[in-house]
């Protein structure tokens, strides 16, 4: 937590005024709800058979409450208590890479992505330079030769002129070439030209692809080439996306803002209704505000982007997001749809009272910002996002009464789940054996020896992973929801609003995928750690988050090699 620079009397005075209003405010506003009924106690949850969907409380088991059985190759949990709902894998793959549910609306007509890169006039370098790629197998033959013989030069104006020209972006985005930036008929005249209106929005490729750069790699970031749906986009600089927009303003929920002075997040002061698109850029483009290669997909007006996670696999994995927010594979795709591709949602009747629930005072702030700034920047006919209206607000299908196509959504769940891990790095034999051995005397009480199981479905709290955790409560929330708390530091930035508790399950992280770490640059899901011998070495500090540690450098060299050769075949 950061709290702004104080400039004399009057402004230390406005901090003092707004940390003794805030928590009253808080105060004001739950007493006009239902009495609290406190944090539900909770137990290790029975696991389920996976023919049926669990209840929807609880979605992990908790560390504390797991006993750990005499084998040490893992914790013993052997059935996913999370099971997907599946449909068509062929058709998912075309959700994947192509669906928007309608999110073309927003990022043509309110973020104006489209619009901003032509004034700008950004090129096929610029965009790759920003770590997007390219699908060779999209582009038309013709153009595809003419981008392979420049590819060969030095890449200047005078020896490429197709991959400096902004008309060449243009033409690739309408050939559906940009991954993760599908083009769509919106007139409907049977083809695609953004000069005579059509558009184009976002899908969940956007930062969950490679590519092989077999025809060309910029600056070791973008490229063209063969794609791969699955690994996580680590070198996408979704900051600079985000700023090429005209109206950058109209991400405001998902940036770091200011409520009655006081910011949480990586920048030293907060944005609000008031700022201009250049303070709204200068924040998106600060690397060490919003690092390459995450993303910050939490409406909470928190500064806390996070490490791209890769979606091959997923049936290993539960429960989802950071936060552990979702028991279920096809809810987290619905609130990305829904909130996270659209977040004009939020202004809505139902998007206010979710706003509300979970972050009491903070969230109608934020929503009434929010909505001063779609007005004064001229967006109309929100939300985009087609879907259906119905269900009960906050809980995991339905957070904004909005459930996108649940058959593309289960069709989405089966591509995902059966898309191959990356293979494993090389590496010598005699080292990984020495380095598995290591893994299994200090990291099996959490993570499993052997990939190919199903990633142990724990929640590990806040103060078990982060000895320096002392959260400063900042509100209580109603239900089972736990307070709004903040600690200095930003580990806890993810959590502060959005957590696992309206399950009843604590605040904390899920496990990871331990799969395609040679890849890996940061490491912890903020981004926080720079590789992985920084990650095991102790002098990390006791007291900060993971601080699990091999103090023998040869040791902790040993499970380095054995966690970067780590795939789902045995090890």
């Amino acid at each position: 937590m950061r709290w702004p620079k104080s400039r004399g009397m009057r402004a230390g005075l406005g901090i003092l005024i707004a940390l003794i209003t805030l928590p009253l405010l808080a105060m004001a506003y739950f007493q006009t709800l239902d009495p609290p009924r406190g944090v539900a106690s909770v137990t290790q949850l029975v696991v389920p058979e996976p023919s049926a969907r669990p209840a929807l409380m609880g979605a992990g088991i908790q560390l504390a409450a797991h006993r750990q059985p005499a084998s040490a190759d893992g914790p013993g949990i052997e059935v996913n208590p999370n099971p997907h709902r599946m449909g068509s894998a062929g058709a998912g793959r075309e959700v994947f890479r192509f669906e928007t549910f309608g999110n073309e609306g927003f990022w043509t007509d309110a973020l104006r992505w489209l619009r901003g890169i032509q004034d700008s006039r950004v090129t096929p370098l610029q965009v790759m330079a920003a770590g997007m790629l390219i699908d060779a197998e999209r582009v038309e033959p013709a153009l595809l030769a003419s981008l392979a013989a420049e590819a060969k030069t030095d890449l200047s104006p005078a020896r490429a002129p197709l991959l400096n020209d902004p008309a060449t972006l243009v033409r690739l985005i309408e050939m559906n070439a940009l991954v993760g930036v599908p083009a769509k008929d919106a007139n409907g005249d049977g083809t695609i030209s953004l000069a005579r209106g059509d558009k184009a929005g976002v899908s969940c490729a956007i930062c969950h692809t490679v590519s092989d750069g077999s025809v060309l790699t910029v600056s070791d970031r973008g490229s063209i080439g063969r794609i791969t749906d699955g690994p996580a986009a680590l070198v996408f600089d979704m900051g600079q996306f985000l700023a090429w927009g005209a109206n950058t303003r109209a991400y405001y929920p998902n940036a770091q803002i200011s409520y009655l002075g006081i910011t949480i997040g990586r920048a030293p002061r907060g944005l609000t209704p008031r700022s201009s698109e250049a303070d709204f850029d200068r924040y998106f483009t600060n690397k060490n505000w919003y690092p390459v290669g995450t993303f910050d997909e939490t409406q909470d007006g928190i500064g806390n982007p996070v490490v791209n996670q890769p979606l091959f696999r997923q049936d290993l994995a539960a429960p989802w997001s950071s936060s552990a927010e979702f028991r279920f594979l096809d809810n987290i795709s619905n609130g990305s749809y829904t909130q996270n591709l659209d977040p004009t949602i939020l202004v809505t009747d139902d998007g206010r009272a979710f706003a509300r629930e979970v972050a009491g005072p903070l969230g109608m702030m934020m929503t009434s910002g929010y909505a001063r700034i779609l007005d004064e920047t001229g967006v109309r006919g929100h939300p985009f996002v087609r879907a259906r209206v119905g269900g009960t607000i906050g809980t995991d299908e339905t957070q904004v009464r909005r459930r996108v196509d649940d058959t593309k959504l289960f069709d989405l769940s089966a591509y995902i789940s059966q898309l191959p891990a990356p293979r494993g790095a090389p590496v010598d034999p005699a080292t990984s054996a020495r380095g598995r051995e290591v893994f299994r005397r200090n990291c099996t009480a959490c993570h499993n020896v052997d990939q190919s199981k199903p990633v142990p479905p724990l929640i590990v709290s806040l103060k078990q992973l982060w000895p320096g955790y002392r959260p400063i409560v900042l509100m209580p929330r109603v239900k089972t929801l736990s307070p709004v708390q903040n600690s200095p530091g930003i580990y806890d930035d993810k959590l502060i609003i959005a957590d696992a508790s309206k399950r009843g399950d604590p605040k904390g992280i899920p496990m990871p995928l331990l799969l395609d770490l040679a890849r890996k640059r940061m490491f912890l899901h903020d981004a926080s750690v720079n590789g992985m011998e920084s990650l095991f070495d102790p002098r990390r500090g006791e007291r900060e988050p993971h601080p699990f540690y091999i103090a023998s450098p040869g040791s902790r060299a040993d499970l380095i090699a054995f966690l970067k050769g780590l795939d789902t075949g045995l090890p």
